[in-house]
């Protein structure tokens, strides 16, 4: 497949936006990662972000909108907790889950009764989804279980000749998925932790609970009520093991760990400005939030530095640490340091 890259110009992203409209696949910018395009009325168009993706048929899509009252054309209902989310939220990194109207087919839904919901706020995000005249459905543009892009170069690596088109509009602003609530139960519950934090939540009001799988996986057995809670997400070609704690006695077990390394390349993804010994050293910023922003990134350079085997420093300084650990927890397959 002849993939197309476009800019960000009014009559490029009217291009893109005929393809999904016509059942194709583009890939676009928005405040969290890229994501991958295709209409969210068409189950043929969504079979092809599976394909494209390698992804399992069960692991739901979110449906994008450009406008609060396309939120009522899909949602069978919305309670209060949910509007109160739509209100003070959106746009902006935060997805609902509603119970579905039969507009969105099951295949966007992973065969669930209910649809995920994201009013983005990036610009040409939403541009590309008014050109589009449908909403969006899309997951993150990279090959599945592999790090989300958060910038056009990572789309084109994963992407090229799989799908249609990929619209390159620069770096992403927040780094990691948005945050998933889910108001379809008794009460909301935050299946995925991302750029709107519980805190955020809960200062605006809204009783939010955090689900239990979101430092670990989901049954075998298990449908997931999101994306990525059941299957192996983030994760480059090197071995990742996170170590956490207190900053010194961090530093002092990756210094311990790096030295049994023998024969393989080692990196380390740092926020504590350490300097390590025999090791490629990137820096994830010194807040949680920067970390969001950088790890995705960051996860990728050090394959294409060759890096075999990386350890992940991590200490909780601010509101965004549960998404960090989230990522970083599947990144690493669940090992974990804890000093």
């Amino acid at each position: 497949m002849d993939t197309k890259i476009f800019k960000t110009s009014e009559q490029e992203i009217g291009e893109a936006g005929k393809i999904i409209r016509k059942g194709g696949l583009a890939a676009f910018p928005t405040e969290t990662v890229y994501g991958l395009g295709a209409s969210a009325f068409s189950s043929d168009a969504a079979k092809k972000i599976y394909e494209a993706k390698g992804r399992p048929s069960d692991n739901p899509l979110i449906v994008h909108v450009c406008d609060k009252n396309q939120i009522c054309d899909i949602a069978e209902e919305i309670p209060d907790g949910a509007r109160a989310v739509i209100d003070k939220f959106m746009p902006g990194p935060i997805t609902i889950i509603l119970k579905k109207k039969q507009i969105i087919p099951d295949t966007v839904t992973g065969g669930l009764e209910t649809v995920a919901i994201r009013f983005p706020k990036n610009e040409t995000a939403v541009r590309l989804i008014k050109a589009a005249g449908v909403p969006i459905a899309a997951p993150s543009a990279n090959l599945s279980g592999k790090p989300s892009p958060t910038k056009a170069k990572h789309v084109i690596k994963d992407m090229m000749g799989r799908i249609d088109a990929i619209i390159d509009g620069g770096n992403c602003e927040v780094g990691v998925e948005s945050t998933i609530v889910d108001f379809s139960g008794e009460k909301p519950v935050i299946l995925r932790p991302g750029g709107v934090t519980y805190n955020d939540l809960k200062e605006h009001g809204i009783d939010v609970e955090i689900d239990k799988n979101i430092l670990q996986s989901v049954s075998a057995n298990e449908a997931p009520k999101c994306p990525g809670m059941k299957y192996k997400h983030y994760a480059p070609e090197a071995e990742v093991t996170v170590v956490e704690g207190e900053e010194s006695a961090v530093r002092e077990k990756i210094k311990e760990l790096l030295d049994g390394v023998h024969g393989k390349t080692a990196g380390v993804l740092t926020m504590c400005s350490a300097d390590y010994d025999n090791a490629v050293i990137l820096s994830a910023g010194s807040t949680n939030k920067e970390y969001a922003k950088n790890l995705f990134s960051a996860l990728r350079e050090f394959d294409e530095l060759g890096v075999e085997i990386v350890f992940a420093e991590f200490c909780e300084k601010d509101g965004y640490a549960l998404a960090v650990k989230n990522r970083l927890y599947k990144a690493a397959a669940q090992r974990v340091i804890h000093v």
